[in-house]
């Protein structure tokens, strides 16, 4: 079920879509107040959120779909952004997610998504879902900044 308030969108995994998850990202952003780094923090966690299910997830399966679902909408007088993203996929043990920063990782040209999502957004919840994964990302939006 849908939460009230809520835009989804649901397309198969198809990398031609990230710009127009990242247009409906960036409008709702502006929407709520916020400003251009919060804007471009969250742009960056939505994008690679949506990377992450359809090249991990979904392993590039374009039968497979992908669902973004952004809450409350509008933002105008809420206090967070929630986006829900959620794969198809077989799903991970997020503990077991290699630390980018650890030695061994750094000069490696992937594995940082999770990390950058986790660091730009202030809260990350990841969880297998039945048929998938999804992961919940949320941006407080400052009580000085709603609009």
């Amino acid at each position: 079920m849908i939460p009230p308030h809520t835009i989804r969108l649901e397309f198969n995994s198809a990398f031609d879509m990230l710009d127009f998850v990242q247009v409906v990202s960036d409008h709702l952003g502006q929407m709520a107040g916020l400003d251009e780094d919060q804007l471009h923090w969250v742009s960056v966690a939505v994008r690679e959120s949506v990377v992450n299910a359809i090249k991990h997830g979904n392993k590039n399966d374009q039968t497979k779909r992908v669902i973004v679902e952004f809450s409350p909408v509008p933002p105008a007088n809420a206090d967070e952004i929630i986006i829900r993203i959620e794969d198809q996929g077989e799903g991970f043990v997020p503990e077991e997610v290699a630390d980018p920063l650890a030695p061994e990782n750094i000069l490696k040209s992937s594995g940082r998504g999770i990390f950058l999502i986790r660091n730009f957004m202030d809260e990350t919840v990841l969880k297998k879902v039945p048929g998938g994964m999804e992961i919940k990302i949320t941006k407080k939006i400052p009580k000085g900044l709603r609009a």
